[in-house]
This record gives C-alpha cells, structure tokens and sequence, in this order.
C-alpha cells in the first residue's frame, strides 16, 4: 500500500509539473504561484494563509518575502492589531495572477485532451474521491484543554446547531452538563479534530468511578461531513476508555440527529431504557468496550 501511493505521488507531481523550477514557464516554483492564487483578489490573513496552505511560518514568510521583493505583492499590519498581517496583490501580481490561472486551464485541458470520453468522466470521478480521501487523511485528533480556543469554538458550534434542530431549540442549562471540569484527565478527556490548522469536530468522555462512562459532545462540522470523521471520533474515544480500563460507555441522544443514531448503531451501540433524566434525550444506547477488537481497529 504504501509502494502504491509513493507511485502516485510520483505520477502526479510529475504531471502537473511540481518539479519544475518554472511553474507553467513563469520563471517562479509552484509554491509561489500557489501563494499567490492563495492571496487571491481581496487579501488574504497571513495567518489563514498559513492554515489553508499548512505551511510553517518560516517558509510561508521567506515565499512572501520573495513575492513582495518581485513586487506582486504587499504585506500590511492591521491598523487595530499589529500582530495581524494581511497579504495583498499589487497590481502586477492581479495580472500574474490571471495569467497563471488562464495557464492552469490550459494545463489541465492538456490532461484531458488525450482521453476519450468516459476516460474523462472516470479521471473525474476518480480524482474527486482522491481529494475526498486525501482531505479526510489531513484531519488529525488529539486530546485537547476544554478550555482551548479550539475547544471552545467546537462546542459553540455545537450547541448553535442543537439549537436549531432540535424541536423548541437548546439550552445548555437545561441539559445534564459536561463541563470544563468533567471534560479535564482524569474526570473525562475532550477530542478536537483539525483541519489545517482550524477546529471541524470534536468528542468527550465523562469518566464516573461509580458508573459507565458516557460519550458527550459529539459533533463534526457540516464542511467535512461524509469523511467519516464521526467513527474516528468514536473510535478514538473508545480506544482512550478502554485504555483506562473502561469497561461499558453509554449516551443519549435526539431523534432530530438521525445521522448520529446511524453512527452509534452501526459502531455496535444497543438501545437501552433511559438510564438518566436528559430532557432532550429520546434514545439511549450503551455498548461494552472488547479492548482486544479495539486494538485490532486500530493496527489496520
């Protein structure tokens, strides 16, 4: 498998033309081009330039820097905030712009030219469950501070989005909580996804001495849906109760999350009789943790 991708990897750079030290024969590597396609026509923040491309400061600094020496571009600290950078175009580097764009078209029909037409539509598709897959092997979890800006931005969403699917809205209050405390090692652990760089799902676990352990805060951003971040959520947090010696986790949850109720059944979650009295509950499920199938998950 990894011979497999490391010959793609190959095949693709070579075709697009990654190697070459003139991108599309305009005297500058891709990262540049890319950079500055990145930048696009209203600005960019420099620190959200850094994110969508996942580049390390140094390198994105000495690329602007190269762009900025060419004259395509300026950087300009916030007025407000001194620590903001915003990147902009001058109006050579709008002009370079279009031309790389009118080129990359140009390149990319050189791709599709040769092909019939099912050849293309198979390419297409193809390249489209690529980029699918390849987005969704970016996203990485880790055991994250509930009190993290990232965190927080997770559960705002979260909350947000009970609020409008449930019948009558959501209040926190209302609900049985899960707060900063509970979601801390050793009471719980809170899980955040990120996607270059920017929060887009998260998950936690309550531990309780006296009880099973419940799942709480499960929620993946409507932009990554369908990559199968909620199974790895669940199955990581899985993996972190049966490592404490977990035995049974539980949850409740809405009617209104059909999604999420086909995630926990498909992951091996029985519905049981209400074991709490969350007013927004409509169904319960527990499931008993076999640390050794969670280990074999987890090797393949």
């Amino acid at each position: 498998m990894v011979g497999q991708v490391r010959r793609f990897n190959r095949t693709v750079t070579q075709r697009i033309g990654a190697l070459d030290e003139a991108f599309l024969s305009r005297g500058r590597p891709l990262g540049q081009a890319r950079v500055l396609w990145e930048i696009g026509p209203r600005g960019c923040d420099v620190r959200l330039l850094r994110s969508r491309l996942d580049l390390n400061s140094g390198y994105l600094s000495r690329l602007l820097r190269t762009l900025e020496r060419d004259g395509l571009v300026v950087v300009e600290r916030s007025g407000a905030d001194r620590r903001v950078r915003t990147a902009r175009l001058t109006a050579a580097g709008r002009a370079e712009r279009a031309v790389l764009d009118r080129l990359s078209d140009e390149a990319a029909t050189d791709i599709l030219r040769p092909l019939s037409g099912r050849q293309r539509t198979q390419l297409l598709t193809a390249m489209a469950e690529v980029e699918r897959l390849l987005v969704a092997s970016t996203i990485r979890i880790a055991a994250t501070d509930p009190r993290h800006p990232d965190a927080r931005s997770c559960l705002r969403e979260y909350f947000r989005e009970l609020s409008q699917r449930f019948d009558g809205g959501f209040d926190p209050a209302r609900s049985i909580p899960a707060d900063d405390e509970e979601l801390t090692p050793p009471a719980g652990v809170l899980l955040v996804a990120t996607l270059y760089r920017e929060p887009v799902g998260c998950g936690a676990v309550k531990f309780r001495p006296d009880a099973p352990a419940e799942i709480k805060r499960m929620w993946v951003a409507p932009a990554v849906r369908g990559l199968g971040l909620g199974r790895r959520l669940l199955d990581a947090l899985e993996a972190d109760a049966a490592a404490r010696q977990v035995r049974t986790l539980r949850l409740e949850t809405n009617r209104a999350l059909g999604e999420a109720i086909g995630l926990y059944r498909a992951a091996g979650y029985r519905e049981v009789t209400p074991f709490n009295d969350e007013p927004y509950a409509h169904h319960w499920f527990e499931k008993t943790l076999d640390r050794a199938e969670i280990k074999r998950e987890q090797r393949r």
